[in-house]
Order: C-alpha cells, then sequence, then structure tokens
C-alpha cells in the first residue's frame, strides 16, 4: 500500500506517506524553525512560508439550509517542503496537495488535488489573497472578505465569507506549543466569519448560510517523534464566544494539550497542557478503524462540560494519507455548532 501512495505522489516524501501524521514528528534539519515572541507582519503572513517544511490553510464551515438541514463544508490547502527553498518549474521542491468536503446528515463527499509547486498550478499570494489548486480557490481582496470554490465527485460549491471580528493568536501570542520537548507552530485563526453560499449536491441546489472558521499554521516539526495524531476540536457557541482545543497522542497513551478560550469580541486566553480535557463517550467503526465520534469536553476555568457529537459519523476523509473530519453539534454547559478532526486512529482490520 505504502509503495502504492509513493508512485502516486512521486514527489512527495515517502517517509511522511509511510508514517502517516506521525510523520510531522521527523527531523527538521535545514529548514527554519518556529521561535518564541514571533512578530508577524500582514498581510505577507498570509501568504507562504517555503523556509519551513509544513503549512496549511484549513477552512471549516457550519452550514444550515432554510429548512433547517445542517451541513458542513471543509476546503483546505497544504504546503510540504522537499526544501527550504522555491525554484521555477518542475524543479521547484514545494509540493502542495488539497482537501475538499461537504457532510450532511447523511452522506460525507470528499475529493483531493495534488500539485507540484513552481509551474503555477498551485499556490498562494498574500495580497490580493488567492489561494488556489488548480480550479479550487478560496481568494478576495484580503483575509476579510473571501469567496471559496471546489468541486468534486457529487458536489460542488461556491461560498462567500465576511468576517466579523479579528484574527486571534493562539499559545503564546501565536506560537503555539505541541509537546513537552517544546515543538511548536505558528498558529492563529480567523474564527468569525459569517458565511452565504450555494452547495450543488447529487440532490440539488441549495442555499446554505452559517458560520466558518479559518486556521493558519506553519512550521517544520510540530510534532515530538514518538506523537502520532491527535483530536482538535473548534467549537462556536449561541453565546458568540469560541473553543478551540486539541489533545495530541503518543505512543505511550498520554497526551499533551491546549486550548484557546476566545471571546465573542475576540479576546483570547491561553490554556497550557492539562486546562483542557476531552474523554471519547462513543466509538464508531468506519474505514477498519473504531473513532471516537462523541466526546465530553471539558474546560473547568470557565464552567464548560459539554457533549460534543458528530454530525455524520462516517465523515472519514479518504485521501493519500486518511483521517476523520466533520461537523460536531454541541450541548450541555454550552449550545453551539463546531468542527473535530481526529488523525493517527490506525486501521485494526
Amino acid at each position: 500500500m505504502i509503495a502504492r501512495i509513493c508512485a502516486l505522489l512521486l514527489w512527495l516524501p515517502c517517509t511522511v506517506a509511510a508514517q502517516g501524521f506521525a510523520g510531522l514528528g521527523t527531523d527538521a534539519e535545514g529548514f527554519a524553525v518556529p521561535q518564541p515572541d514571533p512578530q508577524f507582519t500582514f498581510p505577507e503572513d498570509h501568504g507562504a512560508h517555503p523556509a519551513y517544511r509544513i503549512e496549511w490553510w484549513y477552512l471549516t464551515a457550519n452550514l444550515q439550509s432554510a429548512d433547517g438541514t445542517e451541513y458542513g463544508v471543509q476546503w483546505t490547502l497544504f504546503r510540504s517542503a522537499l526544501a527550504p527553498e522555491t525554484r521555477e518549474g518542475w524543479q521547484d521542491p514545494q509540493v502542495w496537495f488539497a482537501h475538499a468536503a461537504v457532510t450532511t446528515p447523511e452522506r460525507h463527499l470528499v475529493a483531493e488535488r495534488i500539485a507540484r509547486g513552481g509551474i503555477g498550478q498551485a499556490g498562494v499570494t498574500a495580497q490580493p489573497f488567492r489561494a488556489w489548486i488548480d480550479d479550487w480557490h478560496m481568494a478576495g481582496p484580503d483575509l476579510d472578505e473571501l469567496t471559496l470554490t471546489a468541486s468534486g465527485d457529487g458536489f460542488r460549491y461556491r461560498l462567500d465569507l465576511v468576517a466579523q471580528g479579528p484574527l486571534v493568536f493562539h499559545g503564546q501570542e501565536g506560537y503555539s506549543v505541541k509537546s513537552a520537548l517544546g515543538q511548536a507552530s505558528y498558529y492563529y485563526s480567523q474564527p468569525f466569519f459569517e458565511v452565504q453560499g450555494t452547495l450543488l449536491l447529487p440532490e440539488g441546489e441549495v442555499e446554505v448560510a452559517g458560520s466558518a472558521w479559518l486556521d493558519r499554521e506553519w512550521s517544520s516539526q510540530p510534532l515530538a517523534e514518538t506523537q502520532s495524531g491527535w483530536d482538535w476540536f473548534s467549537l462556536s457557541f449561541e453565546s458568540g464566544d469560541k473553543l478551540m482545543g486539541f489533545l495530541l497522542r503518543d505512543e505511550a497513551g498520554t497526551s499533551y494539550g491546549s486550548a484557546s478560550w476566545i471571546t465573542a469580541a475576540g479576546q483570547l486566553t491561553a490554556y497550557p497542557d492539562g486546562a483542557f480535557e476531552a474523554e471519547p463517550l462513543r466509538l464508531h467503526r468506519v474505514a477498519g478503524r473504531d473513532v471516537p465520534v462523541a466526546w465530553s469536553v471539558r474546560l473547568p476555568d470557565r464552567g464548560v462540560d459539554l457533549t460534543v457529537e458528530a454530525l455524520n459519523p462516517d465523515a472519514w476523509m479518504a485521501v493519500g494519507i486518511p483521517y476523520w473530519e466533520g461537523p460536531v453539534q454541541v450541548r450541555g454547559s454550552h449550545q453551539g455548532r463546531g468542527y473535530l478532526e481526529m488523525t493517527g486512529y490506525e486501521s485494526r482490520d
């Protein structure tokens, strides 16, 4: 299986394909490494950082049609570098791949694109902002006003996004520590998008509206060598407040966590390892894996005690390096919606 993946991707590092998300803990030698006290410069930092090994522009949206049906949309562009430089043409060491998905209560539709840098097939420009791969686009005059397009087998969408709040910077002013050994990334978000648009699905065209959350992250070694995957939550509450929290799982069965509490006005409070708690409540068998699709989530300092449950338990991203990603419903001390991403769950078949 690994040989087939490597033959397909050609230029994607086979060590990453072989290790799955654990490959993010491999050596970062030769690449730039995030440092504390980052000084972000905008709009430049909305663009690509080729001196770093990995980077992503990751958008998820919780949407609803006029009849109350819930939908989820994902649009993600990844950059992976073979070397910390750029070149013209096919010799460019920057590799791009992207995922798009639409989730409904009954189905999960997924597409993947792969491109080589240096030939115009994919890339990101900071001003005006444009992220693209083939005919998939996230573009606008800046990061506050975007149009999102993607298509795949059985779906197509066009969404218009307008930010209603500020950027927020996770961890230590955007320096997000991912392990007790100090691996880290630069990490900021725009979690305040209002969305309107159209989904084209097998059953027809659907007008939708809702909210979206964009994550921007880059690093060269965001995981420790022993970390194999993560459980990541982005939750938006009816109060307007928001919670981002993640647990990075270790081969020894322990985890390292972090969280951000974001007020409706955009003020962020960062929480260190141990403050955010998430425990599986129910497993679901999907793609030969037992994946938690219902969780108990707590942030005691904010009185948060939630049940977070998948809209569609079968939201499996059957892509080159597969993972679970889908919209969730939130109830308990706070009501709302959000997204859950889970990586590193191995097949038991």
